[in-house]
């Protein structure tokens, strides 16, 4: 086992660090694998997993949202949240640097690209918040942190990932992300208040409130709000009113945002094209990543490694919550090198004997892998977000991970309450019953 564990890593670390696709690099990981430690041929295995990760019905929903993502980013949405919200945040301590949590929050809903909502709210409230004096540091932490709920606010594209690989109901998965996505905003929102309240008022960074508007227009602007109100309600409202599966919600979603877009005066021809292709560019690196991540699944199984794995941890006698404590960590050093999509399914391939055999929930298990994803979204030397902001902003990696930094510590709270209070994920999926 210890031969094969570590002929294992070292192959994806070379394949990995070579600069091979990392559908590839998994690919060859399972070929090497099941020709040295196995007893079958790996040619039909690859076959059979090749095709069995690419005509599941659940998956045709993760097009169907990328695109809806791609069509919202190119929609001007994030424009019209950030006009609508300003002026209902001017008496809250933080003021406007709510509108990078609350924003990011609300386009999340909808987007389901961490990187997608880092950019878009990025670009409109960054500079408007420095022209009005608010600390930079606290800006780029706020947008930064916000913007990785695309991944945990439903309709999320690694929840329909993760279901697929591991079998579970992607209406559960996404009904569970709410509370949690909810609880990350409240603690986000709850350490800018305070830091607000203690140092921003004292320093004078807390920046100039939006300008004083009369309660009729405050109003007329949230009408802004609206259709993406609706977005958000007839994907949800259709899955979880037993009207439609998730895949023909995505379907529904991407009429409205073409609709949406339209309203906005930012839907023609190019903008369609552009859409289409993009989407269809992300969709098949993933269906590739999921069908390479599903082979090596199959090689790890072909060769008893997780088995064998889950065996000799079960004898060391951890308990689920030690046995939590090492996996974060471990997900943590592999986010700092690996994409969210990649990481989730790499980790599904390989340790959800040990999950299965821990008797840990798997529909709590998958809400605590998003969240690990989000955290490595911030993490350097990969971390998707950083980089971003760093093409908005200019500013060095170190510079923006310092300004992450108590976000990130938010996070690894969520996941202790999380784990305290599993309650907090369960709860919803269980009243589903």
């Amino acid at each position: 086992m210890l031969t094969l564990s570590l002929v294992t890593i070292l192959t994806l670390a070379l394949l990995l660090g070579g600069g091979v696709w990392i559908a590839f690099a998994l690919l060859g990981t399972g070929w090497i694998a099941l020709t040295f430690f196995g007893s079958f041929e790996p040619g039909p295995i690859l076959a059979s997993d090749f095709w069995g990760a690419s005509y599941g019905w659940d998956l045709t929903a993760l097009p169907m949202f990328v695109w809806m993502g791609e069509i919202l980013f190119r929609s001007g949405l994030a424009d019209n949240m950030f006009r609508a919200l300003a002026p209902w945040l001017n008496r809250l301590p933080g003021r406007l640097l709510h509108s990078n949590i609350i924003g990011s929050g609300l386009f999340a809903a909808v987007c389901g690209s961490s990187a997608a909502t880092c950019a878009t709210v990025g670009k409109m409230t960054l500079p408007e918040l420095e022209r009005r004096g608010y600390d930079g540091n606290l800006a780029i932490g706020t947008l930064a942190s916000a913007s990785t709920l695309g991944l945990l606010i439903p309709p999320s594209i690694m929840m329909i990932v993760y279901g697929v690989v591991t079998e579970q109901s992607i209406s559960r998965l996404f009904i569970a992300g709410i509370l949690p996505g909810l609880l990350l905003l409240g603690l986000f929102m709850t350490y800018l208040i305070g830091w607000s309240l203690l140092v921003g008022n004292r320093q004078g960074s807390a920046g100039e409130g939006a300008t004083h508007m009369p309660f009729g227009q405050k109003l007329r602007n949230s009408a802004q709000l609206i259709p993406l109100l609706v977005l958000i309600g007839g994907i949800l409202g259709s899955i979880y009113g037993g009207l439609a599966s998730p895949t023909e919600a995505a379907a529904v979603g991407v009429v409205l945002s073409m609709l949406i877009a339209r309203g906005n005066g930012h839907f023609n021809k190019t903008i369609f094209l552009d859409s289409l292709f993009a989407a269809l560019r992300t969709a098949c690196m993933i269906a590739f990543i999921i069908a390479g991540a599903s082979f090596l699944s199959s090689a790890m199984s072909f060769t008893q490694l997780p088995m064998q794995l889950a065996n000799a941890i079960a004898e060391m006698g951890l308990s689920p919550t030690i046995l939590l404590v090492v996996l974060t960590l471990f997900l943590l050093v592999l986010g700092c090198f690996l994409d969210g999509i990649s990481l989730i399914l790499l980790v599904t391939s390989i340790i959800m004997p040990l999950i299965e055999g821990a008797g840990i929930d798997l529909i709590w298990f998958g809400i605590y892998l998003v969240i690990v994803v989000e955290m490595s979204q911030i993490t350097p030397p990969v971390g998707f977000n950083l980089f971003v902001i760093q093409g908005l902003t200019g500013k060095d990696i170190i510079t923006i991970t310092r300004a992450t930094l108590p976000f990130f510590l938010l996070m690894i709270l969520a996941v202790v309450l999380l784990h305290l209070f599993p309650e907090i994920v369960l709860y919803l999926p269980q009243a589903m019953n």
